[in-house]
């Protein structure tokens, strides 16, 4: 009964989106803070006489840690299917404030030896389960909440990576321009970690008293069974397929700009706040646009407008990259930086509505979930290793774009196959 008042007393939009969004922008942050001083926490807690080898290490830290999040999606994400999306989504964020806290905390190498490593790893494995489950829920609670405006409710998933990204660049470039990078290495690479570990608390409280959703109260007030993982591994495997095949492209080209920090310093030769302050752009850019792209699918549809943008990240990327080598330069990297960003918001905004369709109610937490992190693990937290390993291997220092064209390419195989079979448009 306690439930039924909460939901019958009217809810802020702001507020919903708000608890929804808050664990996935710590997420976001962590997961940026990581990439951009990949530099530094390679040579603290990876160290190596070989720099490229020891940068290879902490980014493949980085990357094993995602092969965790399907499993955190199979056992969060069916959490909230048969719980309610508010408990999934309160340990969650607990699980992620626990990872980033360890690595707060962790010694170097020089002090603890091999235990500082497989420290490090232990708290991305922490941070990768609890991410795991952190999408669909918040994804479902979103949508379900605001059944009226799914585009636009949905694309604060992803605007909230936005503002993730724009405050971790700009920790990054306050730090990079304010310190040498031997203060950073020393300790000011932490300082990040610290301030993402203030929005824990918080977001804890306002998930435990936000409303849970109609759907979801009805559902579990149902006498069927529950089994969002049975259902999902043997009526809607393709909706899963599709989902992965979205994120395809995004994904990849959302973890290419948090790589842009390290592909300026390694591969460029540019200063280190050059890429901090690109990518601060990218992130500004992302925030203002992909709200709007998602409110604005509500009225023309989602797939109208994502196909657009991947088939411009694939045409483009590579004379992207190529245009950084040629004349590696700050101004450069910022226009690149910044067109990458607008065609990710295209992209972005309209996209969680197109997943959350993909599923029934039932199922939508868990399914989701399960998509968005197996995609994720693969376009997402193998490219900085992907990117860093076809410089290595090919000497080409545009190699990176190679990744991005395959991913977009998945992305309008997959789209294309929504709008014939499902009719989705």
């Amino acid at each position: 009964m306690a439930n039924n008042a909460t939901v019958a007393k009217p809810v802020s939009s702001f507020k919903i989106i708000g608890a929804a969004c808050v664990g996935n922008a710590l997420e976001w942050y962590d997961i940026a803070i990581y990439s951009f001083f990949a530099v530094y926490i390679a040579r603290v807690f990876f160290p190596s006489e070989d720099a490229a080898l020891s940068l290879v290490l902490a980014l493949g830290t980085f990357a094993v840690s995602f092969l965790i999040r399907p499993l955190g999606a199979l056992v969060l994400g069916s959490y909230a299917d048969r719980v309610g999306r508010k408990p999934a989504l309160t340990l969650s964020l607990a699980l992620m404030v626990l990872g980033t806290l360890l690595i707060c905390i962790m010694p170097p190498y020089a002090s603890i030896g091999v235990l500082a490593p497989i420290g490090i790893l232990v708290a991305r494995l922490i941070q990768g389960f609890a991410a795991g489950g952190e999408f669909g829920s918040a994804t479902a609670m979103m949508v379900e909440h605001l059944p009226g405006r799914r585009g636009f409710a949905a694309s604060w998933q992803f605007t909230s990576q936005a503002m993730a990204s724009l405050l971790a660049a700009s920790v990054g470039t306050i730090l990079t321009t304010t310190l040498s990078s031997e203060q950073i290495e020393s300790w000011a690479f932490r300082v990040p970690f610290l301030l993402g570990l203030l929005v824990g608390p918080a977001g804890i409280y306002i998930r435990r008293h936000v409303p849970e959703t109609p759907e979801a109260i009805t559902r579990m007030k149902s006498d069927v069974p529950i089994t969002p993982i049975r259902t999902i591994m043997r009526q809607q495997k393709l909706a899963v397929l599709f989902t992965i095949g979205l994120l395809a492209v995004t994904t990849c080209l959302n973890y290419m700009i948090t790589y842009i920090p390290t592909y300026a310093i390694e591969t460029l030769r540019l200063p280190d706040s050059s890429g901090f302050i690109a990518t601060l752009l990218g992130g500004f850019v992302l925030l203002c646009v992909t709200p709007f792209s998602g409110h604005f699918s509500d009225k023309v549809g989602q797939l109208r407008i994502m196909i657009p943008a991947a088939g411009a990240v694939l045409v483009l990327i590579y004379p992207m990259f190529a245009l950084m080598v040629t004349f590696p330069a700050l101004g450069v990297l910022l226009v690149v930086v910044f067109f990458m960003a607008l065609l990710k918001a295209c992209y972005f905004g309209p996209m969680g509505a197109v997943m959350a369709a993909l599923f029934p109610a039932d199922t939508r937490a868990t399914g989701m979930a399960v998509g968005y992190n197996i995609g994720v693990t693969i376009f997402g937290g193998f490219t900085p290793l992907i990117a860093t390993l076809l410089i290595n291997k090919t000497g080409n220092d545009m190699a990176p774009s190679f990744w991005v064209i395959f991913a977009a390419i998945v992305s309008l195989f997959s789209m294309i196959a929504i709008w014939r079979k499902l009719g989705l448009r």
